[in-house]
């Protein structure tokens, strides 16, 4: 399987994701945000990591890139898309997922483990959680 890494100016943590990925026994490919072929990949990656800085709202200007709509394109295929930290802002911001993320009620950098279900199967996860800011 290959497993294409998408890469965003700012980003950090392409390079820990594309070992993960070979890890899990996978081939990283790694793509430039201006890339807008995905035909050679089996599903998508979009790392955490300062996308664009880490300011206000990041996700939203990186779902401005080329990449967004080939990504949409293979969503709407049934294509695997993962978006991790701010990968998962991006895709929120580029509409690929309901809803808008909100800074913690505190304003401070919180850590723990969520329970999250699967809309489309109802399988529940415990997924570690670790972010916001004001």
């Amino acid at each position: 399987m290959r497993i294409g890494v998408i890469t965003f100016p700012g980003s950090i943590d392409e390079r820990e994701t594309a070992a993960a990925v070979e890890a899990a026994g996978a081939e990283p490919i790694e793509l430039w945000h201006n890339e807008a072929n995905l035909a050679r990949v089996d599903a998508v990656v979009l790392p955490g990591g300062a996308a664009h800085g880490d300011a206000l709202r990041p996700g939203a200007l990186a779902a401005l890139s080329p990449v967004s709509e080939p990504i949409r394109r293979h969503a709407e295929a049934g294509g695997t898309v993962i978006g991790i930290g701010n990968g998962f802002q991006i895709l929120t911001e580029a509409g690929l997922l309901p809803g808008a993320l909100l800074p913690n009620e505190g304003g401070c950098f919180e850590t723990a483990m969520v329970r999250v279900r699967v809309e489309t199967t109802g399988e529940e996860l415990q997924l570690p959680l670790a972010a916001g800011h004001a």
